[in-house]
């Protein structure tokens, strides 16, 4: 390809970016595809003979898009957000031109510097102090892939040190710590160091307390182990909650004289989502607010800063430890200004690097942090008014607060609910949303992830999650009630079945009905979701039930007799009249 092709192709491409961001909203969230649904449409062996961009843009649109999950669908709200944006993808555009691999000042001496510059920036918008920064002259900034691998060199880090201060030659001592709640790639950094792992139970507000930790780490001294690092994550994946690090830093402060051989414990605050926030001045106390004893810190850009994956933002206090730990200095990577500026190659796992910190620049400029900030609170806000109206739903309950994007929530009951609710959900592909299991408890996950997403698309959400709880209890109601042998060929001959309902004191059966109804979903709440009105003939057995409780929660119906025992006899034709339209979505 040469210059001339790659214009017309590279515009061309341009095009094509562009109409599949705008049109997001018209493709579907998920792919409707199985395992194995590209490797079949391939062929086995590379081709031998060039092929035309003409051809692999038209498989990009045939094959490649039908299969891919839509992350910036505005309905999208699993997981966390995954960044993008177009000035992000034009830095990508330019660090693939430029083409460079910048393991050291002298392989690439702009892609240091920038990325020095650039993180020196976003430690100053999050109120960092100053030890953490490049122009200390002691800590400073550096780009990894992602907050797992930031995780992983703190903790090499933190065990090289303690290997120094204790005179170690073996890990088997060495404890680490962190929050049941925390993220599992802190389990994967202790495995791969091979550490112990403590991982200890979160407080009434699902985080870490300082007293909790000071037991642990007490203990464990007790025991002739070795306490090392400390992992406080600020915005758990589960349910976005915060680990009191005022508390664990008072209580890491407290042990530093505990043992004949200073423990100095490192802390390392994980805060790959919520961290993001901390450029908003009203943010900032949630990580300032117990800074004092942090050792390292990261979140990652490529989640709520608007720019594309990888771009994970990792801080430390002292550059030292990770170029101790880290450093490898052949001849060929020696040069002559080493001991002047970083080499970035010391300060993580891998030699070769990318020039990251050329998107995250696009990004900053032309966003400014005024339009990021605007960013991050329009989908606070949104959060905050999707809990809204689940508050206002009692059939439902929020585990945890909303303080960040993020709205983890649940059925009353057993987490059977839930699950069969977000299964039900998933299904129909009018959302997309993942769940957590927090303290035995099934949650669900909304998070708002896509920049398009807007008030009316929160509303539509929260009504599709409305509905399809109505039919999920409605189902367990009925499974709970009813057998299906209580429907005889003659019930559905003369439209009219039984219905057990419970005792009712002055012997009102009708009340019964929806006492029964209620007292397992919205007690005290009228219905309020409409349901599609069905002929005898479309009913199978299951839809009979749903129709049935759906048409007792309208609290309109009549019975058509009375017994003497714990059932009503109910016509059907009277239900069905009861039926209204089903709302659209």
């Amino acid at each position: 390809m040469d210059a001339e092709e790659f214009r017309k192709h590279g515009k061309e491409m341009i095009d094509f970016i562009a109409d599949h961001v705008e049109g997001i909203r018209q493709q579907p969230i998920v792919p409707n595809v199985k395992p194995g649904f590209l490797i079949t449409k391939l062929p086995g062996r590379a081709p031998s003979e060039p092929e035309s961009i003409e051809k692999i843009t038209n498989d990009v649109e045939q094959l490649i898009i039908p299969g891919m999950t839509n992350w910036q669908h505005p309905n999208f709200h699993a997981y966390f957000p995954a960044g993008n944006s177009y000035p992000s993808i034009l830095g990508e555009l330019m660090e693939s031109a430029l083409g460079c691999i910048g393991f050291s000042w002298a392989a690439a001496p702009s892609c240091t510097e920038l990325e020095i510059v650039v993180m020196d920036w976003l430690g100053k918008a999050i109120g960092l102090p100053e030890d953490f920064l490049h122009c200390s002259g002691k800590g400073g900034g550096v780009l990894q892939g992602s907050a797992s691998e930031s995780v992983l060199v703190s903790m090499l880090a933190a065990r090289h040190r303690a290997f120094k201060t204790h005179r170690l030659s073996s890990s088997t001592r060495l404890v680490a710590y962190c929050s049941m709640l925390a993220h599992s790639c802190v389990e994967k950094a202790a495995s791969l160091c091979n550490v112990r792992l403590r991982q200890l139970e979160p407080d009434a507000d699902f985080g870490l307390s300082g007293e909790t930790l000071r037991q642990a780490i007490e203990k464990d001294i007790h025991d002739n182990l070795i306490p090392f690092f400390v992992c406080a994550t600020l915005g758990t994946t589960s349910i976005c909650s915060f680990d009191n690090l005022p508390s664990i830093s008072d209580a890491l402060s407290s042990l530093k004289g505990m043992s004949e051989t200073p423990l100095n414990i490192w802390l390392h605050v994980d805060s790959a989502y919520a961290g993001n926030a901390f450029i908003c001045p009203e943010f900032q106390h949630l990580l300032l607010d117990g800074i004092e004893e942090v050792d390292s810190l990261e979140f990652n850009a490529n989640k709520w800063l608007l720019t594309n994956f990888d771009c994970g933002c990792m801080w430390v206090r002292d550059r030292l430890h990770l170029e101790d730990c880290l450093s490898v200095d052949p001849l060929y990577l020696k040069h002559d200004h080493q001991h002047l500026t970083a080499d970035f190659r010391n300060w993580g796992i891998p030699l070769s690097r990318r020039f990251r910190s050329l998107k995250l620049w696009f990004v900053i400029r032309r966003f400014g942090l005024t339009g990021l900030q605007k960013h991050i609170r329009e989908q606070v806000r949104l959060a905050k008014k999707f809990t809204k109206l689940l508050q206002k739903d009692t059939r439902f309950e929020q585990i945890g607060k909303t303080r960040m994007g993020l709205v983890s929530f649940k059925l009353k009951g057993e987490n059977e609910l839930s699950e069969r609710l977000l299964g039900v959900i998933n299904n129909s592909g009018q959302l997309f949303m993942v769940p957590a299991k927090v303290k035995h408890n099934y949650v669900i996950r909304f998070c708002v992830c896509s920049t398009s997403t807007t008030n009316s698309d929160i509303e539509r959400a929260w009504n599709v999650i409305s509905y399809h709880a109505d039919h999920v209890l409605a189902d367990e109601i009925i499974e709970m009630t009813l057998c299906p042998g209580e429907l005889s060929p003659a019930d559905l001959a003369t439209n009219s079945f039984l219905f057990p309902c419970k005792d009712n004191s002055q012997g009102d059966e009708h009340e019964a009905v929806p006492d029964l109804i209620r007292s397992r979903s919205t007690v005290g709440q009228p219905f309020r979701r409409p349901f599609r009105r069905y002929s005898t003939s479309e009913l199978s057995h299951r839809l009979l039930y749903r129709s049935i409780s759906s048409a007792a929660r309208l609290q309109s119906l009549t019975p058509t007799s009375n017994t003497p025992h714990k059932t009503t006899q109910l016509r059907l034709d009277t239900i069905l009249n009861a039926l209204k339209k089903e709302r659209p979505f």
